[in-house]
């Protein structure tokens, strides 16, 4: 046991001691360290938003869109020249109401319809060299729904009032033209003409060749023929002349020695030639029926 001494004493010690303080916390460069990096922090924060801000105000951002480009009900509104750098898609491209749409392309621009398996089926290509259309159908119309040109794999029709061609050299078909009525322009002139090859011209109830303020000519190097099957070959005008038709020679007894007569008459051959006959009091195709020999 302790005596009453020790006890004093140890409770004087106890009492003569400083009580211990514990610092909690960050002092010396460690804590200015932690000051820097807050600071350098706010900065970076403050030049983010002022970069943002900036961007916004280039970009005019709004609650509607941004710049030229505008979120409506209907879709996205554009305005202003636009470019794009990559394929367009699109269920409907028009242009504002009184202005113009107007696409250009430093290459070409293409339309393409695809269909479900990505299958081109339309494409429509605009280019340096040309106009290209692709398709099972081509059709132009007038504002009130006239047919005016419409092309396919079978045929090609001209829906016009007037086809007209305007070059030089007219228009070119290396396979037959089927056509109610050819007809050149006022006071211009209708050719028709095979280089190399015949021209036939064929209609079930006639062909009609019409000259109202003009002539016709027919000339050929070889034979020029008028043949009718089932009726007749007629001419009607005031003066019908047939030039240069051979003349029949009558023999030496029968001839007349009077001056030389300007009067003939038109002889018929058996075979259906015709040549000329000095007149007389009566006939003289059987005198001078030489020709036919």
């Amino acid at each position: 046991m302790m005596t009453q001494e020790q006890c004093t004493h140890r409770n004087n010690v106890q009492s003569s001691e400083k009580p211990q303080v514990y610092k909690v916390g960050i002092y010396g460069w460690r804590k200015r360290c932690l000051y820097f990096f807050v600071l350098l922090l706010m900065i970076l924060i403050l030049i983010n938003l002022a970069l943002t801000i900036w961007i916004l105000k280039v970009m005019n951002f709004t609650i509607d869109g941004m710049g030229n480009l505008r979120i409506t009900e209907k879709g996205l509104k554009l305005e202003g020249d636009s470019e794009f750098l990559q394929p367009l898609y699109a269920k409907e491209i028009q242009s504002k109401p009184g202005r113009p749409l107007f696409l250009q392309s430093s290459r070409n621009v293409s339309v393409n319809i695809v269909n479900n398996n990505n299958k081109l089926l339309t494409q429509l290509v605009t280019g340096s060299t040309g106009f290209k259309a692709r398709g099972k159908m081509f059709e132009v119309k007038s504002t009130s729904g006239k047919l005016l040109f419409s092309a396919d794999e079978q045929e090609v029709v001209v829906g016009a009032d007037r086809l007209r061609v305007m070059g030089a050299e007219g228009a070119v078909f290396s396979k037959s033209v089927e056509t109610p009525h050819v007809r050149a322009e006022p006071f211009k002139e209708l050719r028709l003409e095979s280089p190399t090859r015949s021209l036939l011209m064929e209609a079930p109830k006639g062909i009609q060749i019409l000259a109202e303020a003009g002539d016709i000519q027919a000339i050929c190097r070889s034979e020029l023929r008028l043949e009718s099957k089932d009726g007749e070959i007629s001419l009607d005008a005031q003066r019908i002349r047939l030039l240069q038709l051979p003349e029949g020679k009558a023999s030496t007894s029968s001839s007349s020695s009077g001056t030389r007569q300007t009067v003939y008459e038109v002889c018929v051959c058996p075979n259906g030639r015709l040549f000329l006959s000095q007149a007389g009091t009566g006939s003289t195709c059987q005198i001078s029926n030489n020709v036919c020999l």
